[in-house]
């Protein structure tokens, strides 16, 4: 019952992100989004290198409220760094996916 309740959430929390920006996103796209907001630059044009780095600051971000990074600073560039406080679970691949799914949820559960 769990799951099928989280699979809703996530449906229609991914269909409003569809609407919202257009297309079919992927959780790698709507980690990229996230990365992008936090940064707190608006759109710009990345570098491949960047684009990765967008996407750290994302999964930072909403592995944050379950405790396992922590905003440390910004650089002079705007740029967050998150430091480690707990290591990461050994998670099978559906299972780290789900994690970010939850993160993600939890994230635009403050927004939407």
């Amino acid at each position: 019952m769990i799951d099928r309740d989280f699979e809703k959430k996530w449906k229609e929390l991914k269909n409003k992100i569809d609407i919202n920006f257009g297309g079919d996103l992927d959780v790698q796209g709507i980690l990229f989004l996230i990365g992008v907001q936090e940064l707190g630059k608006g759109p710009q044009e990345f570098s491949k290198d960047q684009k990765l780095d967008v996407i750290h600051i994302a999964i930072c971000r909403i592995l944050e409220p379950f405790g396992f990074y922590k905003l440390s600073y910004s650089d002079q560039d705007g740029w967050p760094y998150y430091e480690s406080i707990k290591p990461l679970p050994n998670l099978k691949s559906g299972e780290q996916l789900k994690l970010m799914k939850q993160g993600i949820l939890e994230y635009f559960g403050e927004i939407y």
